[in-house]
């Protein structure tokens, strides 16, 4: 029986495991909708391209083992996308973009909203590639989907033009190729593990960073074991937030500076000596760097390591586990992790008596804190701006995996909602929270639409100073507060736009009205914001940030 590209493709994602594709509707594209149908696969339609993929992002965080899907229109429609892809390649996250084109008969003759989108993409993709033969759509979408979750993770790009959708071929003449959404496990060779293991044997300080690969490599379970038995004093970054119980012993918070200066074996698990961390310079140039990631590629980036472990994160854990006991090498590090523990309370102490002014305008601090209070394990909190979800994410506790999601090192603003959709679409039952500055707020707000319309009643709390608070302080420190330009906003009443929209609006401007406003806010069973006035601090407060 003759079917045309596009239910060709929509069946080869049916059989990925793909439950809804993001996209904002363009005529290059429409044949996969058609297809969608066919296979009971949801099409979540948007309002910029951007948002599509941004929520195909975080479906792929939400859902291990699943691919989040964007399917996009030629021209504008994929370079609308392209931040939204650029976010997902610094991110590690697996997803699928398709992007449509111009009629292939028409190609290079100028055709509407015609461009080589291959090219846009290739530099921020693990694999980018076009199908110009129907019949073959299923063969490109599995490979761009096996590129996509391997090795390091990341977003692929297939380009299929219109009329390669559209042309109809006899079903029973396709191929439709095994399609893995999960790479295969590799391990270490034994001799590195054990190189490992002499390594941290010889410590006094040692410290563990659990970063991003933790997360793609689904080592939750076989991390927390390694570090409860060792008594390893660990921190998070990336998406390691949430792979170690907020509740852990061995989990810190606010002494990583401290015990990095300290430290003289640094455990690296799936992150890498970026910005994050001083490109390798807050650690100690004496101490001695153990290394596990996914990819040989990723290994002594910025600074050599010392030993190196190259595999899924979850063998590794495990490996050094099992070389321990088959050599009966016993490791615990309780006492240093007691002596962390002790300046960790002093500095939780100190910093708890930030979060309970009365002061207005309201201090940034004070709000995080009611948002903190609303939070339970049943919530997913979604960071999108700058300085006030840096301070959001020092006093809201991460109560589960996958219960934080913010840009990740790109640094994107505008995610919130984007990666809101896809958290309330994958996870019904719980409750969704953005944390906005309001300069992010205006970059995505128009998805509360999307919210609307789909029916799902995400809570969003604004962060309000009128200003592009993370660029205004140090703009104001280098230049002075007379040479101020493009950093300022007006106190706007965000709120007021999403209760245009058909949602629910809040709007505070003292410290008590935050959490009667949040819990209204979740019970009113529609798409929220709750609107906070907070202090502008312009020369003092939350510090900016310096580009280095």
């Amino acid at each position: 029986m003759p079917v045309h590209g596009g239910k060709l493709a929509a069946r080869a994602l049916k059989q990925a495991g793909v439950e809804c594709i993001f996209t904002l509707s363009g005529g290059h594209v429409m044949a996969i909708y058609d297809g969608c149908i066919d296979e009971g696969i949801r099409v979540i339609d948007v309002r910029h391209e951007q948002a599509a993929v941004h929520a195909a992002d975080a479906w792929s965080r939400l859902n291990p083992g699943k691919i989040g899907v964007a399917v996009l229109t030629a021209g504008p429609g994929v370079t609308d996308g392209v931040t939204g892809v650029a976010n997902a390649w610094r991110a590690n996250s697996p997803i699928l973009v398709i992007g449509g084109q111009g009629p292939f008969s028409n190609m290079r003759r100028g055709s509407l909203q015609e461009m080589d989108h291959v090219s846009v993409m290739r530099p921020i993709t693990k694999w980018a590639d076009a199908c110009y033969e129907t019949a073959r759509i299923p063969d490109y979408i599995e490979v761009a989907i096996r590129y996509a979750v391997s090795g390091n993770p990341g977003p692929s790009f297939l380009e299929i033009p219109m009329d390669v959708l559209g042309t109809p071929v006899d079903e029973d003449k396709v191929r439709f190729p095994v399609i893995r959404t999960s790479a295969p496990k590799l391990a270490p060779p034994r001799e590195e593990v054990l190189g490992a293991l002499e390594l941290i044997r010889d410590a006094r300080r040692p410290v563990l960073m659990a970063g991003t690969s933790v997360k793609w490599s689904n080592a939750r379970a076989a991390l927390n074991a390694f570090i409860d038995e060792l008594h390893l004093p660990s921190f998070v970054n990336g998406m390691g937030r949430g792979q170690i119980p907020y509740d852990s012993p061995q989990l810190f918070n606010r002494v990583r500076r401290e015990a990095l200066k300290q430290c003289d074996v640094f455990v690296l698990a799936g992150s890498v000596l970026d910005f994050r961390l001083g490109y390798g310079r807050s650690v100690p140039a004496e101490a001695k760097i153990v290394q596990l990631d996914l990819e040989n590629t990723l290994i002594g980036h910025n600074r050599s390591s010392d030993v190196a472990l190259v595999g899924s994160l979850d063998r590794s854990f495990e490996l050094l586990l099992q070389v321990m006991k088959e050599e009966s090498i016993q490791l615990d590090f309780a006492g240093w992790t007691d002596e962390l523990r002790v300046r960790e309370t002093e500095l939780e102490t100190a910093f708890r008596s930030q979060l309970d002014s009365d002061e207005v305008p309201i201090d940034p601090l004070r709000m995080c804190r009611e948002i903190r209070d609303v939070v339970d394990e049943n919530t997913i909190v979604i960071g999108d701006g700058g300085d006030i979800v840096a301070q959001a994410s020092k006093v809201v506790p991460v109560m589960a995996e996958g219960a934080w999601m913010d840009p990740g090192p790109l640094g994107t603003l505008g995610v919130g909602m984007p990666f809101a959709l896809a958290a309330q679409l994958a996870h019904p039952n719980k409750r969704v929270l953005i944390v906005y500055g309001d300069g992010a707020f205006g970059l995505n707000g128009m998805e509360f639409d999307t919210a609307i319309r789909f029916g799902l009643p995400i809570v969003g709390v604004v962060g309000n100073d009128a200003a592009w608070g993370q660029m205004l302080r140090p703009q104001v420190a280098l230049y002075g507060e007379d040479r101020v330009v493009a950093t300022q906003l007006n106190y706007t009443r965000y709120d007021l736009v999403v209760e245009a929209l058909g949602g629910h609006g809040e709007y505070c401007e003292r410290p008590e009205e935050i959490r009667p406003a949040l819990e209204r806010a979740f019970e009113s069973g529609k798409p929220a914001l709750v609107n906070v006035k907070i202090r502008k601090d312009v020369t003092t407060g939350m510090k900016g940030s310096t580009y280095v």
